[in-house]
């Protein structure tokens, strides 16, 4: 039986909250998002989401991607265009700070990977448990088990997660596991059951999956925001989202994890990246 997935407070130290990180692969962060943003995101998700038909997700993979998502999940991105309260989320000083210790040893900066709210609905069996690493499948399986981390994810609460809703399952551990499981029906794994706030922030590296909705009538109502290392290409297209200029009045940080600034590998070897006629895109505002 894998152990129970260890809760710290959002209010508590980064060094106690990375050393949960690197040996268990995550952890729920109680509180970590206040109670004026999950009211406001959790207001302007569900209205949204009256208007997306359940199942129609398809992570860019055709049929495949159709299970992947399930058949009774409601899945949308685009959170900036929906709520200001996105930036709110983007600019959260708990997650930065987990983002910074995890992603920047192996990169200049990183950006938004997907933001995506990810409703289960009734019925819906669980996901078959995966990597998030592994949407860059070629760089995780030559350096497995030694891969550095590229990409951190936070499963946030919008509402009260249980276990019979179907909160999402974790493998505590199975980013240390010497072999590479692609996908895995079979590990034994536990919930993240979470009250509105929390979070289950996790490492790309470790085995998870949304779980099963037991109920006949009640949606589980949680958000998904991961971030990627700045050489790599993103999930969700953010930058297509907003025009030239119209993050002015964002914060630095948000501008470039939306793509409106370029990727400067430095301190670490690398090359400029993201750029415009050869210069970085905030130099010519």
């Amino acid at each position: 039986m894998s152990p129970a997935l260890t809760r710290l407070s959002a209010d508590g130290t980064l060094a106690s909250a990375l050393e949960v990180f690197d040996t268990d692969g995550g952890m729920v962060v109680e509180g970590m998002v206040g109670g004026g943003v999950i009211d406001e995101l959790l207001r302007a998700t569900t209205a949204f989401a009256k208007g997306v038909q359940p199942g129609a997700a398809n992570q860019g993979m055709g049929e495949a991607g159709k299970f992947f998502v399930g058949a009774n999940t409601v899945r949308f991105s685009s959170l900036g265009r929906i709520t200001p309260a996105y930036f709110d989320l983007l600019d959260n000083e708990v997650y930065a700070a987990l983002a910074d210790a995890v992603l920047l040893p192996n990169c200049g900066s990183y950006w938004v990977n997907t933001a995506q709210v990810m409703f289960i609905g009734p019925g819906e069996p669980a996901q078959v448990l995966h990597r998030d690493a592994d949407n860059w499948f070629q760089h995780v399986e030559p350096t497995w088990p030694d891969t550095p981390e590229v990409t951190i994810s936070a499963m946030i609460a919008l509402e009260e997660v249980t276990e019979e809703l179907g909160a999402t399952r974790a493998v505590p551990g199975s980013h240390r596991w010497p072999e590479l499981e692609v996908y895995d029906f079979e590990a034994e794994s536990v919930p993240a059951e979470l009250a509105p706030g929390d979070a289950f922030v996790y490492s790309g590296k470790i085995l998870h999956g949304g779980g099963a909705n037991l109920t006949v009538d009640r949606w589980r109502r949680a958000l998904h925001l991961s971030f990627v290392v700045g050489w790599l290409t993103p999930e969700e297209a953010n930058a297509l989202d907003y025009a030239p200029g119209e993050l002015d009045d964002r914060s630095p940080r948000a501008q470039r994890l939306l793509g409106h600034r370029s990727y400067d590998p430095r301190p670490h070897i690398g090359g400029g990246l993201w750029l415009r006629h050869v210069r970085p895109i905030e130099d010519q505002a």
